[in-house]
């Protein structure tokens, strides 16, 4: 295949419903002229989640960048925070606006998530929190996270951007942390083209964490914290309750998709495919693979050879957030203390995969990693 006598095959589509079943909910935006400011279709939206997700509280957003900012504003957090390396900028950036110092604990190479046995060697009298990261949808160990927040009075966030639906032992994986932060954007499993969310256990944090993103009005007259506007719109909001009625035939197309490249890539030498994990319904939000020194190319060669072939595979997460000039010289960041970090980054490639992503075209990218496997 060939840029010029096929499409190409990116990383990732959003999922889109059928134009003639969003126009509906457009008229009825236009009927009531509500826009925003947590109108109908906003609070329909946040009780459908809360509904599907399993969890007592949704609190919308516009990204899911001002939801993670906003998360940590609400539970006055000051020092440090403790949080992993492989991960997008938003996670560290988070933690760095609101004038916390990010230090960063290694990896756990088989999951790619923070290593929960790494942390508490990491607890100074200046920790305050842990902000763990779903990696590519992969459960923490929140069992052991949650264990060590509670012993030594830390709080727990949970960075979910790519867990939504994920359920461990039979339960959604957003039942763990104090709060738990979503992101809706156009790549994400389920989108509202924009957009995020905070789950939370309770009415009076849901409560404070509206404030926060509404400028900090309590009422037309008081104001009485600095927030910031992070509401989401009525379009994006109805735009959402949409995607809701589709998000479980997307999810399943993906988990085929998934299962696809294992199957076709199980017997690919120098090619690591993650291991299916026991007791985790997968929403295959991406399809990450390690290019291992005996493959005949390396990482960043395989990655340039498939997009000669208009296949727009990704190194995420790479570079490392450690790696960033605001990270780089805290002592946390150093790449001795983050080696198997250092050496997932340089190895991994995340395949293309989204719901609509047809069986030729799985077969396409696994025949170009076989062909460049024969060299």
């Amino acid at each position: 295949m060939s840029v010029d006598d096929e499409r190409p095959i990116y990383v990732t589509r959003p999922s889109l419903p059928p134009l003639q079943e969003f126009l509906p909910y457009l008229e009825q935006i236009w009927q009531s002229k509500i826009l925003t400011n947590c109108g109908p279709m906003h609070q329909q939206l946040e009780r459908e989640l809360a509904q599907y997700l399993g969890v007592p509280h949704v609190a919308l957003f516009n990204n899911g960048a001002n939801a993670l900012l906003t998360a940590l504003q609400t539970l006055n957090l000051s020092g440090e925070v403790i949080t992993t390396p492989y991960s997008f900028a938003a996670t560290a950036h988070s933690i760095l606006w609101n004038r916390l110092t990010p230090v960063f604990v290694d990896i756990d190479p088989d999951t790619f998530n923070i290593d929960a046995r790494l942390i508490e060697g990491a607890i100074t009298e200046r920790t305050s929190a842990i902000m763990p990261v779903h990696c590519y949808g992969y459960p923490c160990d929140v069992e052991r996270i949650g264990e060590i927040a509670r012993r030594r009075g830390l709080r727990v966030i949970y960075d979910a951007a790519h867990a939504f639906a994920v359920q461990l032992k039979g339960e959604s994986l957003l039942h763990h942390g104090d709060l738990a932060v979503l992101s809706f954007h156009a790549t994400k499993v389920f989108n509202t083209f924009e957009g995020g969310a905070i789950i939370c256990h309770d009415a009076r944090t849901k409560l404070r964490i509206d404030t926060l993103k509404n400028f900090g009005i309590v009422n037309e007259s008081t104001i009485d914290t600095a927030g910031l506007n992070g509401k989401m719109s009525e379009v994006h909001a109805a735009f959402g309750i949409l995607q809701l009625r589709h998000v479980d035939a997307a999810l399943k197309r993906r988990r085929n998709a998934d299962r696809l490249y294992r199957h076709l890539l199980a017997d690919v030498p120098g090619i690591h495919v993650p291991a299916v994990l026991t007791e985790v319904r997968t929403n295959a939000a991406y399809f990450p693979i390690l290019v291992a020194p005996s493959f005949p190319l390396s990482r960043d060669a395989l990655y340039e050879r498939l997009r000669q072939q208009g296949i727009f595979a990704r190194r995420y997460f790479f570079p490392l957030l450690s790696e960033l000039p605001m990270y780089r010289n805290l002592p946390s960041a150093a790449p001795e203390n983050l080696p198997q970090a250092t050496l997932v980054a340089r190895q991994v490639l995340c395949l293309p995969l989204y719901a609509d992503m047809e069986q030729a075209q799985v077969e396409t990218v696994v025949q170009a990693i076989r062909v460049e496997a024969r060299r």
